[in-house]
Order: C-alpha cells, then structure tokens, then sequence
C-alpha cells in the first residue's frame, strides 16, 4: 500500500495556502473604477512599464487609418482650449471616447482573476478526464502491458469529482452574473446582437448549467463503477468484474465522445460566441488527451522513484512516452489544420479569433506550438530517451506548460482581450488547484494496492518488455 508522504502533504497544503491568498489578493486588488484604471495606467507610465493594458491604450486612439479618431492626452486636452465651439465639442467628444475605453478596460480588468481561475480550474479537470479516457481505453481495448499502471489512471481520476464540481461551480457564478465570462450571458450584450440572438436556444443560461450537469454526473458516475468493480475484481474468483469494466468502458467512450466535444463548445467555444469551428472538440480532446497520459507518467516515475511499482519497467515508460510523443504530433496536426483552413479562407467572421491571438498574444500563440510541438518531437523521437525517466519527465513538464497555455490562449482573449498579463491571479490559481490535485491524487492512492491483483492481463504487463 502506498502512504502519502507528509512532506508531500505538506508541499500541496502549502501550495493551496499560497494560491488561495495570492487569489484573495488578485480579486482585492482589481480596479473598481474608471479612475482607478486611469491611476494604473498612470502608474505604469510613470515607472516606465510597458504592461498589454497601456499598449492597448495607445493602439485603439490615434489610428485614423483603421477609422478610430485621436484621443489627447487630458493634458493635451487642458492646455489646447480655445473659444472655439467647434473644438470644444470635439475635445468633449474625445473625452467621452477615452473614457469609454477605459470603461472597457476595467471590465477586462475585472474578468481577469476570474479567467484565471477558470483557466487553472479547467486546466487540472482536464487532465484527470483524459486520464480518465485513457484508462477506459485500455479496458476496452483489452490492453495487455497497461494492468500494472491502472492504479495510477485511477488516482488521477479521483481528481474528477472536485475538479469538475469546481467548473461547474465557475459555471454558475457566470449563470447568475457574479463574472462576464461568457459573452452571451448579458442581456444588454443579446439585445443587441443578432447573431447570439439566433444561438439563443442552445446558448441560454439553464439549457446550459442542465447540460453541464449531465456531462459531469456521467462522467463521474462511470468513474466510479469503473474503480469500484477494479477493487472488487482484486477478491474475485473469475474475470466476472473485468468483463462488466469491459462493458462499461466501451459505453462510457461513446458517452464520453459526445460530450466531450459538446462540454468543449459549450465551456470553451462559447466564450467566442460569434466564432465557432468543426474541428474544435478534438482539437481539445487532444490537449486533454495528451495531458492526461502525460501526468500518468510523471505520477508513475515518481511512485517508482520511490520505491513503489517495482514491477514496472522501462518498456512501460517507454509506451507511456510513445503515446506522448505521437499525441503531440495529432494534436499539432489539428492545430494546424483548423488555423490553415480558417486562415486561408479569410472569412472575416472566422479568421478574427486568430487575428486577436495573434496579434495581442502572438507570443504565447505561437510559443504554445513550440512546446507542444517541437520540443515533444525533439526529446521524444529518439527511442532510447523514451526509456530515460528523467528525460521523460523534462519532457512532460514542457507539455503540461505548453498546454496549459493553449488552454490560457483559449480563454483569456474572448475574456479579457488584450488587457492580459501573467501576473498574481495566474500564478496563484496554478499554485492552488496545483496543490489541490496533488492532493487528491496522492490521497486516493493511497485507498488501494497500487496493483490490481486479479486482473487476467496482469502477468502479461508484469512481463512486459518491448
């Protein structure tokens, strides 16, 4: 049996501590005025900072080749005064301009430590369902080198439960108007939109939580008839349990298909309610896929590392790494796929989602491909650095980042535009939820034999060499 470490126990109760009060800090700390966001930018000038938020000030005034008018400084504004009717009506109206900027910039500003948490939150839920798809694979498929790791796919999935409760909770607070995430939600915002209008009876705030409720009471439901005849299955005396996981996984991958992709343009898809693309659920399918085999391994180097799992060997970290590796390369293939066809069609309607990534978070945009991408295919090509576990964990830690960010690059333009920055709220949302599953997930192994004894592949995975 394993036992959680109180070092460990300690390291993730220090990261939730950490994160909560750097979030209660990033919540407190928010503008809640006009002036209060004048006095920022004012404070960034003066330190000679040059934060997203500032540059979009400069951007959105003074470009009159992409129809916006000039906004002068207030200083500008005072000292350029004369008894001309004329110029005072347009120093009013470049006032009324600026200060409808600002209004949207505060709004932004508001948004950002709820993305933050949304994003960090979803995040870790993410990874504990695509373990989840992962584990259910192998039943169905009727694996015979995995066995020996089905302990491990059930800790991470113990994450589940509080992970997608959390979102929901997210959800809810959207619903009754506590955040502006979703788009779609404000009232005034449909009066006026004919397009959100026409979406109106999918996009609506009930149908919505209703929906949400039935992906998360199913996929936590088979969780845990999936782990509770996985224990049964360790006293049995025939492969009675085994065979119902059987079942049960492939029909659990049929339901997990469908909603996955439907969770992915509700939850995700929706905070750009006028955009909208085919290939978007597998596209997240794919990140949540390769995050989850991903943390599988990291878990599994450790608890070996540790003097656990003495039966597992380097073939298996070895496929672990395979699945990594070729994971990277599909969901890179979708990436490229939705942004060429998108790209090259120019529909305006289409090509703005990548237009605003690009060119407010061209960094991370297109950083994310090289982390997820590049580096997988660089470390992980070779066969022989598959079999490397401190190579494999490099490597996993750079996929977790580059995916994180992808998760980051989905959410945070549709919610707080080009007012981002990595700054508190980011950090300590990682920290806590980091923390938090850490906890979870370690807690949960140790309910278990980190071995599944009856299970009719398990001297086959035990053997298992490749």
């Amino acid at each position: 049996m394993y036992t959680l470490s109180s070092k460990l126990k300690l390291f993730s109760i220090i990261l939730m501590v950490v994160g909560l009060l750097g979030l209660v800090y990033g919540f407190i700390a928010v503008p809640s005025t006009i002036e209060d966001v004048k006095e920022m930018m004012a404070s960034h000038g003066e330190h000679g900072e040059t934060h997203t938020v500032a540059e979009q000030l400069k951007s959105e005034v003074g470009d009159e080749e992409n129809g916006l008018e000039f906004v002068p400084s207030e200083h500008e504004i005072d000292t350029e005064r004369t008894d001309d009717v004329e110029t005072e009506v347009a120093g009013t109206e470049t006032a009324g301009h600026e200060d409808e900027h600002y209004e949207h910039v505060l709004h932004q500003l508001q948004n950002k430590p709820w993305a933050a948490v949304y994003v960090a939150a979803f995040f870790f839920f993410m990874i504990a369902l695509g373990a989840l798809a992962f584990y259910a694979i192998q039943y169905a498929s009727q694996s015979g080198w995995s066995p020996v790791l089905f302990r491990v796919m059930e800790g991470i999935t113990g994450y589940l439960l509080p992970g997608s409760l959390i979102v929901f909770l997210l959800l809810v607070f959207s619903g009754i108007h506590l955040n502006h995430l979703f788009l779609w939600m404000d009232p005034e915002v449909v009066e006026h939109d004919a397009i959100i209008q026409n979406k109106s009876s999918y996009l609506n705030v009930p149908f919505f939580l209703i929906r949400a409720a039935i992906y998360i009471a199913g996929w936590n439901i088979f969780r845990y008839f999936l782990r509770r005849n996985s224990l049964r299955q360790d006293d049995a005396k025939d492969n009675y349990w085994f065979k119902k996981n059987f079942r049960l996984a492939a029909g659990f991958l049929v339901f997990f298909i469908v909603t996955e992709s439907m969770m992915s343009w509700d939850w995700i898809m929706s905070l750009d309610p006028h955009w909208f693309s085919t290939l978007f659920g597998w596209y997240v399918f794919a990140s949540m896929f390769v995050s989850g085999i991903t943390m599988i391994a990291l878990v599994t180097i450790y608890l070996k590392s540790r003097g656990y799992l003495a039966v597992v060997n380097d073939s298996h970290i070895h496929d672990l790494a395979k699945f990594m590796f070729g994971i990277s390369i599909f969901w890179t293939y979708l990436w490229f796929s939705q942004f060429m066809l998108i790209w090259y069609s120019n529909i305006p309607e289409e090509v703005t989602y990548f237009v605003t990534r690009i060119e407010d978070y061209g960094l991370l945009f297109f950083g994310m491909v090289v982390l997820n991408f590049l580096f997988p295919l660089l470390l992980l090509m070779n066969s022989d650095f598959k079999r490397v576990n401190w190579f494999v964990v490099m490597t996993g830690i750079i996929i977790l980042l580059g995916h994180y960010l992808d998760i980051y690059v989905m959410v945070m333009p549709a919610t707080v535009g080009a007012s981002w920055f990595i700054g508190i709220p980011e950090i300590s949302a990682l920290l806590f939820f980091g923390g938090l599953f850490t906890f979870v997930v370690f807690s949960s192994l140790t309910k278990a034999p980190l071995l599944a004894k009856r299970n009719p592949f398990m001297k086959e995975s035990e053997h298992y060499h490749y």
